[in-house]
């Protein structure tokens, strides 16, 4: 256990950072499903950028990797436009 408030403080922080980022990534996950399951082109077109944007959020925090990121927007946008 730590002796110093410093690292203390340091262990509740990351505490609360790491349920934060749980979060985040479980609902990116949870709303790449729902958009994965979808078969109506319209309907998939109108939630797509909703899921690029929490994608790029969770790059630009470093929760997930700009490849990673890149990859799975890459990946979306094809499944997407393959869609009739």
């Amino acid at each position: 256990m730590a002796h110093h408030k410093s690292a203390k403080k340091r262990i509740k922080q990351d505490s609360v950072i790491r349920l934060r980022q749980r979060y985040y990534k479980k609902a990116a996950r949870t709303a790449i499903r729902k958009l994965r399951d979808m078969t109506d082109k319209k309907e998939a077109l109108s939630f797509l950028p909703k899921v690029v944007s929490m994608i790029d959020k969770l790059a630009k925090k470093n929760t997930w990797h700009k490849n990673k990121a890149d990859n799975l927007k890459s990946k979306l946008m094809t499944f997407v436009n393959g869609l009739s």
